[in-house]
């Protein structure tokens, strides 16, 4: 047996199980946004931090890496792990990746990716869109049990830039971010 997860978010840089190979790539028709409160681990109940959750967006892609986990046993312990680790997404898809922008053929079909809904009833979480300034200011001022929430956002930012991706959303977030840091020095 072989699965395959598609990382968008802290994904790309730890996984946190076995795998045997990593591949760099996109999904088609998602974009990555800051939308997904987070009270576990970036956050907490009474402030919580932002994390990425995909959009559908017509005519663009989602950057990201793959991973290939085969065998029943690792199978098993990386869903238990991502289990608990994205247990405040609500929805698992299966969605075509691709590792080449002309192609028409996915380079693996149905990747397995968590998805924060913006359904408030079965997600309880979502904070959905708001001005740039003040999704930056919360994750300014968010820390959770695995630390500040703009250590998560400059993480994400530098592992897209290390697979070669420039998302502009990140890069905007991060750079606003960093501002305000400076303004508060």
């Amino acid at each position: 047996m072989v699965m395959w997860v598609f990382g968008y978010g802290s994904l790309i840089w730890k996984a946190g199980f076995n795998y045997d190979d990593r591949l760099v790539g996109f999904v088609k028709g998602y974009r990555r946004v800051f939308y997904q409160g987070s009270t576990d681990h970036r956050g907490t109940p009474e402030f919580p931090g932002r994390t990425v959750t995909l959009e559908p967006a017509d005519g663009e892609f989602c950057w990201g890496v793959a991973y290939k986990i085969s065998g029943k046993e690792d199978e098993d312990t990386a869903l238990t792990h991502l289990e608990v680790r994205e247990k405040q997404y609500d929805e698992k898809a299966y969605l075509d990746f691709f590792t080449d922008p002309t192609a028409t053929t996915p380079a693996i079909p149905g990747v397995m990716v968590y998805i924060g809904s913006p359904d408030k009833k079965r997600n309880t979480n979502y904070l959905g869109p708001a001005p740039m300034e003040d999704i930056a200011k919360q994750i300014v001022e968010a820390e959770g049990p695995s630390g500040p929430n703009r250590e998560y956002l400059f993480k994400l930012e530098a592992a897209l830039l290390e697979i070669g991706c420039k998302d502009k959303h990140v890069m905007e977030l991060a750079s606003k971010v960093r501002a305000i840091l400076l303004e508060n020095e």
